[in-house]
């Protein structure tokens, strides 16, 4: 009978041998950069649901543009997801698997508010897309340390995209003209 242990690596070894990808990365910097690319697709994925969620919800004297704001803005996210996932497996790891399994990595915290009033949708978006800033400018540090070009090449356009994300959010939500706060 196999121990626990013994089960969990004949299983790691079969996925390897079904899933595999060839690659010159090293085992851990791919173990590592997989990781980060995992949890911030589950970011990723976390953000899309909420700003599709506040552009549904919109409301008020400015609706149409943050409404036209918010859709383009979720297109952009939505479109980060497929090449996310897709660049671990190149790499030769694994990515999100499930729902459940979005939710126990994603940082991004759930918004199911009745009603949230525009101004606060569009702070706590703009807060949220400086944290995934964050968060892709540590990937891409892993990702200087195993010596992964491409995957670091990728994470820059999807930390220029969320910057200016976050500066439109900032711009829509700026308490005065020429008030940088």
């Amino acid at each position: 009978m196999m121990t626990n242990k013994a089960a969990a690596e004949a299983g790691k070894a079969h996925v390897r041998t079904y899933l595999g990808t060839p690659t010159d990365l090293k085992h851990e910097a791919v173990r590592e950069i997989a990781g980060g690319l995992k949890s911030v697709l589950a970011d990723v994925f976390a953000l899309y649901i909420k700003t599709k969620n506040f552009h549904w919800h919109m409301s008020g004297r400015h609706f149409r543009d943050y409404h036209l704001l918010l859709d383009e803005q979720g297109e952009q996210i939505f479109a980060m997801t497929d090449p996310l996932a897709e660049r671990a497996r190149k790499i030769g790891g694994n990515t999100l698997h499930s729902v459940g399994e979005i939710s126990r990595l994603t940082r991004v915290a759930d918004n199911d508010a009745e009603y949230v009033t525009p101004e606060d949708m569009l702070a706590e978006l703009r807060e949220d897309n400086l944290a995934l800033t964050a968060r892709l400018r540590a990937v891409h540090a892993v990702c200087d340390e195993g010596n992964d070009v491409a995957t670091a090449s990728l994470l820059e356009t999807w930390i220029d995209e969320t910057e200016r994300r976050t500066w439109f959010l900032f711009e829509a939500t700026r308490p005065a003209f020429g008030h940088n706060s």
